[in-house]
């Protein structure tokens, strides 16, 4: 079984594709299938830190990551998300009606960008660029946003590097995905954002 795990859709990267242009897939291929051919690709990649972003709730995914059998998201979008063998990827796909055929578009776009590396174009792995995951950027939070975050979730105000490293770990340990009660992706991005810019602005660094 494949080793990843599924988070609500916080944001949507650009435009999402408007209802009426998204189309019906032609794929003939079982969701186990998709699953396979994802965890082959994936496995060639030697991915890890996997994760799909979906329009489920966070009470439509189990403990284990995966979403309950019986659950549907609100919408057919889906991003995968990993680190692999030329860093940090993340593929958005909604051109679809189907949450399954979106998952099939990426997994077969998946393994045509790796048989670009195959037939030996490419030297360096430039076709998966326009792939790479934009990193965070602090400068984005200021200062006094970034304070009043860290003590909402650590209950402790920081004042100097040591409390500001205390006060990360504590909001850490409720804010990682891998929390099944108070994880969430998005406010972990959020936080290691939060500890970035009070570094940054009060210069506290350990």
């Amino acid at each position: 079984m494949i080793h990843l795990r599924f988070v609500p859709i916080e944001k949507w990267p650009g435009q999402p594709t408007p209802k009426w242009k998204q189309k019906a897939g032609s794929f003939r291929a079982s969701y186990g299938k998709t699953l396979d051919l994802l965890e082959y690709e994936l496995d060639k990649l030697k991915a890890t830190h996997i994760v799909v972003e979906a329009f489920f709730t966070r009470n439509q995914i189990r403990n284990d990551g995966w979403p309950l059998s019986k659950a549907n998201p609100s919408g057919p979008g889906m991003i995968l998300s990993f680190t692999g063998k030329s860093g940090a990827l993340s593929f958005p796909c909604d051109t679809y009606k189907t949450f399954d055929d979106n998952l099939r578009a990426i997994a077969l776009a998946l393994e045509a960008l790796r048989a670009v590396d195959r037939y030996g174009v490419t030297q360096h792995a430039e076709q998966y660029k326009g792939w790479a995951k934009l990193p965070p950027a602090p400068q984005s939070m200021r200062g006094s946003d970034a304070l009043a975050f860290l003590a909402l979730y650590s209950e402790i105000q920081p004042k100097d590097a040591d409390t500001l490293d205390k006060a990360f770990r504590l909001a850490a340990r409720k804010l990682h995905p891998d929390n099944p009660q108070t994880g969430n992706q998005g406010q972990f991005v959020l936080l290691q954002q939060a500890k970035e810019a009070c570094q940054q602005e009060y210069g506290w660094v350990s």
